[in-house]
């Protein structure tokens, strides 16, 4: 396995001191996609949520282990910080409604308080609309809000707006949930393309997706990471029974 940008060591996560996860583990590989699959409510969300601390928005939770990132431990950084270098996107589109497409690119610059020059911030709004295959669409209509896109493109520029703070790793939440066929195929595009400049590490429910778009596949259930490895060989030779009976269709 290549090196990890992110391991997580045996982390428990527990919501009103209701354990959701038990003692997962498992390293990230620099530059890769990895898709973290299993039934609903198995602690997907929570395990990439705990990846940036965004858990901790909640105000009930509670953490054992640790994550670190290049070596350092995320729970010991200013979760500002945190969230600058580990971005995420969320199931549901969600750009600022009262934002332009524009201002939406710039939204985490201007949550920390970062002046661009508008050279700076004209280049950076082309740069990242760019990388999502949006700037054609929207070139000329900047100034509109995000929230008159399609569903698909809104989602596009909530990667955008994650890519703009140009973070080591990308967390994306089940993002093709809410979309159509055509859309989704577009994004699960973009994922391959994007790992060549930042790591991924996507939820999905959708066991097609992890097995087309993914370097490495998690499997997840009731709380416990049950399988973790290489997507070809888990989804060909899975070596647990609950994994081999979840690609099957038996449950979830």
């Amino acid at each position: 396995m290549e090196s990890a940008v992110l391991k997580v060591e045996n982390l428990v996560v527990s919501y009103d001191g209701r354990r959701v996860l038990h003692g997962v583990s498992m390293e990230i590989p620099e530059g890769s996609v990895v898709a973290i699959m299993g039934p609903s409510g198995c602690g997907k969300t929570t395990l990439i949520r705990a990846m940036n601390r965004m858990h901790e928005v909640s105000g009930n939770a509670s953490t054992e282990g640790r994550i670190l990132l290049r070596g350092q431990d995320i729970y010991a950084m200013d979760p500002i910080e945190v969230r600058r270098r580990i971005g995420m996107v969320f199931q549901r589109p969600n750009p600022f409604p009262h934002l332009s497409i524009y201002d939406n690119v710039l939204a985490g610059y201007r949550l920390n308080g970062i002046r661009l020059s508008r050279a700076q911030a004209d280049s950076l709004v082309e740069e990242m609309l760019r990388k999502v295959y949006l700037w054609d669409e929207v070139k000329d209509k900047l100034k509109q809000r995000g929230t008159f896109l399609s569903g698909g493109q809104q989602q596009r520029l909530c990667i955008a707006r994650a890519l703009a703070m140009r973070p080591e790793v990308l967390l994306l939440d089940e993002p093709t949930s809410s979309l159509d066929p055509k859309a989704t195929a577009k994004i699960e595009e973009l994922v391959v393309e994007l790992k060549r400049s930042v790591t991924i590490v996507m939820v999905t429910h959708n066991t097609g997706q992890a097995a087309r778009i993914s370097d490495y596949t998690a499997f997840m259930y009731l709380g416990e990471l049950v399988e973790f490895g290489p997507t070809d060989r888990l989804f060909t030779v899975p070596r647990d029974r609950r994994t081999e009976e979840y690609l099957m269709g038996k449950f979830g």
